[in-house]
């Protein structure tokens, strides 16, 4: 059965067949609506829907609370039409304007930049390229078809090479891999680019980002391509960390704040270890924005971090500091040891 989706405001139909997504279906036709994981953990893809039937599966849902569901929200990369439908979402572009390839890349970097994380290089074949927007992920795809996915760090380089920043999680059958038997000049599989976290250039409104962890690898891309376009809007990082040491690239945004004026950094740690000898901010990096900036209401924000930490953000910034929740971006981090 083939149904008929429109997207409100702009209008645009799609069709979708009963057995997948609405995100599915919009990307299968060129329509990008806003997404991130896939899985239904970050809520990237939230929006309402206005009218028709859509089934969300019996699985858990984090992203989707109760009184989302109240409210006529659904997850598109979850929900799956029952009848043509309308759903109000703010469309982001068309995702025919980069397409989704599979690729192989050699390992051309391997570097432990911190205890726990590897700055890992992959350099294209010669006779292919990738285009991205800055801060979008490209899928690693396993031998046993399962994938994990990673922020690209960089923006869109001439050398071909896509920088990845992976941390270690404990007992994770892929990083684990990586920290134990992988090495330069090994060859991986991959598909991208993925996810609608870039930013809006054809804002004016000064930019605040918000990284927890490797969270900072998109904003390094998002960062590197604003200089290069010669950005002049208001940038202020926030980076969030444990301690100093989870600070992998401390160095390379002070560079960036040194050597532009409209680029502001601020490292955050919520647990400094005694001998980090650190004199900056602490405690939680998305509190420190609530202190800086009491009114949000001409911003945006982009948020990269784990789940808790952007949803969080999200209701305060909302909330307290009057932010347009149309203008936070996000792109939480899920984990998985399978």
């Amino acid at each position: 059965m083939t149904y008929q989706i429109t997207v409100q405001p702009s209008g645009r139909q799609f069709s979708a067949e009963a057995d997948e997504t609405l995100l599915d279906a919009g990307l299968r036709q060129g329509v990008l609506l806003p997404y991130g994981c896939k899985d239904g953990a970050c809520g990237a893809c939230k929006g309402k829907l206005l009218s028709g039937s859509a089934d969300m599966g019996d699985a858990p849902l984090p992203a989707l609370k109760d009184e989302d569901r109240a409210a006529g929200m659904i997850l598109f990369c979850c929900a799956k039409p029952t009848s043509d439908l309308s759903i109000e979402c703010k469309q982001v572009s068309s995702a025919s304007q980069f397409p989704v390839k599979t690729l192989p890349g050699r390992i051309e970097k391997f570097e432990k930049v911190a205890p726990d994380v590897v700055e890992l290089h992959l350099r294209l074949p010669a006779s292919e390229e990738l285009q991205f927007f800055a801060g979008q992920y490209i899928d690693i795809l396993l031998k046993d078809g399962r994938k994990r996915s990673f922020s690209l760090a960089n923006a869109p380089r001439a050398d071909k090479m896509l920088e990845l920043h992976i941390r270690h999680v404990p007992n994770g059958l892929f990083t684990t891999q990586v920290f134990t038997t992988m090495k330069a000049r090994d060859i991986l599989r991959f598909s991208g680019p993925h996810g609608s976290f870039f930013l809006r250039t054809q804002s004016t409104k000064p930019i605040i980002l918000l990284a927890g962890g490797t969270g900072f690898a998109p904003m390094k891309g998002i960062v590197e391509q604003a200089i290069a376009d010669g950005c002049t809007r208001p940038i202020h990082l926030y980076w969030g960390a444990k301690a100093k040491a989870d600070l992998y690239m401390n160095d390379l945004p002070e560079q960036w704040a040194a050597a532009h004026p409209n680029i502001k950094y601020v490292p955050v740690l919520s647990e400094p270890a005694a001998d980090d000898q650190w004199n900056g901010r602490t405690g939680f990096v998305h509190q420190a924005v609530l202190a800086d900036f009491p009114d949000l209401s001409g911003y945006q924000v982009y948020a990269c971090g784990s789940p808790v930490m952007v949803d969080i953000a999200k209701k305060e910034f909302v909330e307290l500091n009057k932010l347009p929740e149309e203008e936070f971006f996000a792109d939480a981090f899920t984990f998985s040891t399978t």
